[in-house]
């Protein structure tokens, strides 16, 4: 994937996601998608490059950033709990989506019983 197919994808299928809400509150430059005020994903180009920030499980990141070049510690976030994704030929639209989507599903997991109810019964 090159940078714009990168965003586009992330951008379409973090919008698709039950309870989503796409924010700038950093400025013009950079897409914050929360679920329930809580962030899983931000999209924004930094010193000219594209990255998609997602939470990770911290096992699951030392592999994917193992396993792909283009993925490594999250950018200006938490090392050890979200990765950075960078455009190259290995990411794929469905890994990007997988990605996001556990993303998503971690923050999920920590949402208080009532909203995790409101979300199921989407």
């Amino acid at each position: 994937m090159n940078d714009d197919q990168l965003e586009q994808c992330a951008l379409e299928y973090g919008q698709q996601l039950a309870f989503s809400i796409q924010s700038q509150p950093f400025g013009p430059d950079c897409e914050v998608f929360k679920v329930f005020d809580k962030v899983f994903m931000l999209i924004g180009a930094y010193s000219g490059k594209l990255l998609v920030t997602i939470k990770c499980e911290p096992e699951k990141s030392l592999e994917y950033q193992e396993l792909y070049p283009s993925i490594s510690a999250g950018y200006h976030m938490s090392k050890k709990h979200w990765i950075s994704i960078a455009s190259r030929p290995e990411i794929t639209a469905d890994l990007l989506q997988d990605l996001i989507k556990d993303s998503y599903d971690l923050v999920v997991g920590k949402l208080p019983l009532k909203d995790r109810k409101r979300i199921q019964n989407v």
